[in-house]
């Protein structure tokens, strides 16, 4: 049984395992997203091609995703700190060695090491954090780990291009050295196992379905829209393996092992499974806004990559300010979760509406900022609810298991929304194209004036400048869309405990 009272700090003692904890996966969620940036650079400066160059993102995530789900079990057999300590150390020297990577193929071999390693670390410092702190307080522990989480990969962007611009791409890499040692030193000499490490047979046969499912997955998001989807063969064959991997890995951690690797039970929590949802539905309203904001800012209004993760900024601050209030109100039991998820919701919808109508080919920094400060208090309102109304109404013992279920739907959330937004936002780049073409013609007197300062390929390219405009307006409009949808879910899971001193477990 997992004994929380055990491992509860207090003082300073605590503040300092916080943040050796929260270093962790604040380097995980940076890194996931700062690569991104750095990609045009790295393709040139280590001689790769786009096919390759990709491999750097798609290697990572999904060795990431696969080890995410393995983490309850990884903490169990091995104790909490041991794995912790162990996970933040091989992070740190993945990424050194990515730094000093000469070539495409070690840059993808050590971002996959990277990723095997990451995987660990949000799940753990998710279950860490809660246990830190009295279980009245749990709203703490929780608010300190979504402000991380959702600030990483905002604050990214721009963060990658400083550091592009004014230094090299291996400093996005080596940024992790310091952070990582500090983490390592705490969390290896300081933090508490909640209970003894286990020893346990390893499900070999459900490590390898889950490998195919959730690795075959991974590709098909990375890589599906720029080979045609299910009419390219390779992603056909990964669409596949996913789906057989999936059906296979859930009849045998149900049905065929008395041991599973993943504990697929955890679900019967009602919270947990609809938690599992509005997880991947905030990843997606999320990591919508943060792909296609640098997009039009930078491919159309001209701004540098530091301007364009300026404007993301304004939406983290506000999730910084806000974070400890809400954590504070929802943690205490005194507001009903459910409620102001759903108004986060709400928010994010109108801020992503507020984006929508000022996408134009010459909108100002000013315009945009109005929708992402309005969408930055509905993301606040958001996560913060979510993990705390899971944490403080699923057993002790199941909390990490839960926390492993949440990681993984956030990080996929991402994934998918990412991969459907950019779908989207190419196909009604050619859609509105097509209606602008067929507007050109010399009976306009527009036309006709514009054709004697512009050549025809300009003026096709100032067409195909405004269809992206659109575009990306129909993509604003899409994640508001998403997130209005997901507001009648959060009344399907349980209510928050109104004293935490007092739960009780559905």
């Amino acid at each position: 049984m997992d004994d929380h009272r055990s491992t509860v700090e207090y003082g300073l003692r605590r503040w300092i395992l916080v943040l050796g904890v929260v270093f962790a996966p604040l380097m995980e969620t940076i890194d996931s997203s700062i690569v991104n940036v750095a990609l045009p650079t790295l393709e040139g400066n280590l001689g790769a091609t786009l096919d390759q160059i990709t491999w750097v993102v798609t290697g990572y995530l999904t060795a990431n995703v696969i080890v995410i789900p393995l983490t309850p079990w990884l903490q169990s057999r091995f104790g909490r700190r041991q794995y912790f300590t162990a996970t933040v150390i091989g992070f740190t020297l993945a990424s050194m060695l990515c730094g000093f990577s000469s070539s495409i193929v070690q840059l993808v071999l050590c971002r996959i090491l990277q990723g095997l390693f990451g995987g660990g670390l949000i799940a753990t410092a998710q279950s860490a954090l809660r246990d830190l702190f009295p279980i009245e307080q749990v709203g703490v522990g929780q608010g300190i780990f979504a402000v991380v989480i959702l600030i990483g990969p905002i604050v990214a962007p721009m963060l990658g291009g400083f550091l592009i611009d004014n230094a090299t791409w291996q400093m996005i890499f080596f940024i992790n050295l310091i952070p990582g040692i500090v983490s390592a030193g705490i969390v290896g000499t300081m933090l508490r196992n909640p209970e003894k490490p286990r020893s346990s047979p390893v499900d070999a046969l459900g490590v390898v379905f889950l490998a195919a499912a959730l690795g075959g997955l991974q590709y098909i998001l990375d890589e599906g829209e720029r080979h045609d989807w299910l009419a390219d063969p390779t992603v056909a064959t990964s669409a596949t393996i996913s789906v057989v991997g999936f059906v296979a890995f859930i009849v045998w951690e149900l049905w065929g092992t008395k041991r599973p690797i993943v504990d697929l039970r955890v679900l019967r929590y009602r919270t947990v499974a609809v938690g599992v949802l509005l997880a991947g539905g905030i990843a997606a309203t999320l990591f919508g806004t943060i792909l296609f904001l640098p997009q039009y800012s930078q491919g159309i209004l001209g701004f540098t990559a530091f301007d364009s993760g300026e404007l993301l900024f304004f939406r983290a601050i506000t999730v910084m300010m806000l974070a400890p209030v809400i954590a504070g109100l929802v943690g205490s039991g005194r507001f009903d979760a459910r409620f102001v998820m759903a108004i986060g919701y709400a928010l994010t919808a109108c801020g992503s509406i507020l984006i929508a109508g000022t996408t134009t080919s010459d909108t100002s920094f000013g315009h945009l900022v109005p929708g992402l400060l309005v969408g930055g208090v509905g993301t606040a309102m958001l996560f913060i609810p979510l993990l705390i109304t899971v944490q403080s109404t699923t057993r002790p013992q199941d909390a990490p298991k839960a926390a492993s279920f949440i990681t993984l739907a956030f990080q996929l959330g991402g994934s998918i929304g990412s991969a459907l937004f950019v779908t989207l936002l190419d196909r009604r780049a050619d859609f509105h194209a097509d209606i602008l073409r067929g507007t050109i013609t010399l009976a306009s007197p527009f036309v006709r004036d514009t054709t004697v300062h512009l050549s025809p390929a300009q003026l096709a390219g100032i067409v195909m400048t405004e269809a992206q405009s659109l575009a990306f307006g129909d993509v604003a409009y899409t994640v508001a869309a998403v997130a209005t949808i997901l507001i009648p879910l959060v009344f399907l899971m349980t209510r928050q405990p109104r004293t935490m001193s007092g739960v009780s477990f559905e």
